[in-house]
């Protein structure tokens, strides 16, 4: 049974009605890349954090929580005021290298940072980015890795979202390929029952089917479907980099089949990252809050409240 803490901090990132509608902007070296592709190594935290309160100031109050990361963002957003009180904070835990054979990943945490920590800031969620690929032998580690945070979790009564996101385990088939979209459904979905099984708060969830490679929609509705039924905890849609009218349709079909809301990043606010001033602000302003007020009124009318899992 959940704890009662957790209960709360739950409510505390979803909306009144138990959905989650939140902003997610906790990238690092990927809001590098968006800012200076060709010199990515040039683009100073200053900039960063920059970025990131902008998207915050003007998005914030659209979501019921924001996911940000601890080095450049989130401190800064509750210190400045720039996150409203009456919204969430998700604080992600995880670093972003990684360990071994790359057909066999190994999620490293972030040094100096921990579920404490989070705690203490004063955020009602922690999220851990897990690569995770059930046919690997690393798999069983992230499990133990997962376990771990789990019971820091535990302790400091704070939900987990954790985010397994799928990789290739063969050369041969790379991710984004038509060979790998063909394992794609089974690979997600047995994460979800594999990693559901330990108990986190809430599965931050990849879209099963590979939209670059299959348009069917009752093929998406079934694949949804057989991801819940297979999931023992609530459930968000995650938006990667799909383009904004791909992901409204994905979470739309998500929700309808037992999804609990989403978490979106760059599908809203990619291209604040390369303007600035008056022109990110009148992009944030006129786009990509429109687009994420979009995206909660979906969930709000068709996902699944967490609690009624």
């Amino acid at each position: 049974m959940l704890s009662s803490g957790r209960t709360r901090a739950l409510q505390a990132s979803a909306t009144a009605r138990g959905v989650f509608s939140i902003l997610a902007i906790d990238h690092r070296d990927a809001m590098r890349v968006m800012v200076n592709p060709n010199a990515p190594e040039t683009v100073s935290a200053e900039k960063l954090t920059e970025i990131k309160l902008a998207v915050v100031g003007k998005l914030a109050a659209e979501a019921s929580a924001v996911l940000l990361d601890p080095i450049y963002s989130a401190e800064q957003a509750v210190t400045t005021h720039t996150l409203p009180g009456h919204v969430g904070l998700l604080c992600a835990l995880e670093d972003q290298g990684y360990l071994g054979d790359p057909f066999a990943r190994e999620t490293v945490l972030l040094n100096g940072w921990s579920v404490e920590q989070s705690k203490l800031l004063g955020a009602t969620g922690v999220k851990l980015l897990l690569l995770y690929n059930p046919d690997t032998v690393s798999a069983d580690a992230q499990d133990d890795l997962v376990r771990g945070v789990l019971d820091d979790c535990g302790r400091f009564e704070i939900p987990l979202f954790l985010e397994p996101i799928s990789y290739a385990a063969d050369a041969t088939k790379p991710k984004g390929s038509a060979e790998f979209a063909r394992e794609r459904r089974r690979i997600v979905i047995e994460s979800v029952r594999r990693l559901g099984a330990l108990g986190p708060d809430v599965l931050k969830v990849e879209f099963p089917i590979d939209a670059k490679h299959d348009r069917d929609e009752t093929v998406w509705a079934d694949a949804c479907a057989e991801l819940n039924a297979a999931s023992p905890v609530p459930w968000a849609l995650l938006s990667g980099d799909e383009p904004f009218d791909t992901f409204k349709r994905q979470l739309q079909i998500a929700c309808e089949n037992g999804c609990s809301g989403f978490l979106v990043g760059r599908s809203v606010w990619r291209d604040a990252a390369t303007l600035a001033g008056a022109a990110r602000d009148d992009f944030l302003e006129t786009t990509a809050r429109p687009r994420l007020c979009e995206l909660a009124a979906i969930a709000d009318r068709y996902a699944t409240p967490w609690h009624r899992h």
